[in-house]
C-alpha cells in the first residue's frame, strides 16, 4: 500500500512538474514574442524618416507600422517619385545606389506617389503610383477610412477609379481586357492581402502619422493631396 502511495505521489509530482514546466515553457514564448515585436516597434521608430505626429495615436502601432513601411514592405520605393537622376527618394548626397553613405530618405518627397511604371500594354494609361501621406482630415491615402485600406491591401480595390475598365462607352484613359479596371494595377496587393489584421493596422496608424505631402498643386491631379 505504501509502494503504491508513492508511486502515486510521485506520479502527481512528476505531472505537476511537466505542468509547471509547458506553462514555463508557455509563457516564456509569448515573452519572446512580446519582446520581439518591442524590438520591431522601438527600430520602427529609429528608421521613421520623418517626424511622426504622435497625437491621438497608438504609440505601438506606430511604430511597429514603420518596421513595416520601412524595412519590410519598402512602400517608399514605389510610392515616391523619380527623375532624371533616378529615384528621388532619397537625398542626392545620401543616396546608396551613388554608393553614398549614410543613407537618407528625401523628406520633401516621402511616401507622396509619383512614380511612373508606364502603360500596361501600348496604348493603356501610365500606371502612377498615389500619395499615401495623409490629408487635411487625418487620413492616409488621401482620406481613406482603415475600412477602405483593408479593402485595398486584401482585395486590390481602386476608389479612385482613375483608370475604368474599357468599353462601348468608356474608351479614353481606360484599362483593355484582362485588365480589370476596379483594381489596383502594379500594386503587390495579392502579396499584401496575406498580412495579419494587426499588422494592416499598423500600417494603416503609421500612414496617419506621417507628415501630408501636398504634391501637385493642379487639384485634378489625382497626386494632388489637401494638406491643412
Amino acid at each position: 500500500m505504501t509502494t503504491i502511495k508513492t508511486v502515486t505521489s510521485t506520479l502527481v509530482l512528476c505531472g505537476g512538474i511537466l505542468l509547471v514546466g509547458a506553462m514555463v515553457g508557455h509563457v516564456s514564448a509569448w515573452d519572446r514574442d512580446d519582446d520581439g515585436e518591442k524590438d520591431r516597434i522601438e527600430r520602427g521608430f529609429d528608421i521613421a524618416p520623418v517626424p511622426l505626429n504622435l497625437e491621438h495615436k497608438n504609440r505601438n502601432l506606430v511604430g511597429l507600422g514603420s518596421y513595416i513601411v520601412n524595412a519590410q514592405a519598402s512602400c517608399n520605393d514605389c510610392h515616391s517619385p523619380v527623375g532624371a537622376m533616378g529615384p528621388e527618394e532619397y537625398l542626392p548626397s545620401n543616396n546608396p545606389y551613388f554608393g553614398l553613405r549614410p543613407t537618407k530618405i528625401n523628406p520633401a518627397v516621402y511616401l507622396s506617389g509619383g512614380n511612373d511604371f508606364g502603360p500596361l500594354v501600348p496604348g493603356s494609361p501610365d500606371i502612377i503610383s498615389r500619395n499615401l501621406t495623409p490629408d487635411k482630415s487625418g487620413l492616409p491615402e488621401g482620406g481613406h477610412t482603415f475600412s477602405q485600406f483593408v479593402k485595398i491591401m486584401r482585395d486590390g480595390k481602386d476608389f479612385d477609379h482613375l483608370h475604368p475598365s474599357c468599353s462601348s462607352t468608356v474608351t479614353t484613359n481606360c484599362l483593355p481586357r484582362p485588365f480589370d479596371g476596379e483594381l489596383l494595377q502594379i500594386m503587390p496587393w495579392p502579396l499584401y492581402q496575406k498580412m495579419t489584421d494587426h499588422d494592416l493596422r499598423a500600417i494603416y496608424e503609421y500612414l496617419s502619422a506621417v507628415p501630408c505631402v501636398e504634391g501637385p498643386t493642379d487639384p485634378t491631379n489625382p497626386l494632388h493631396n489637401d494638406c491643412p
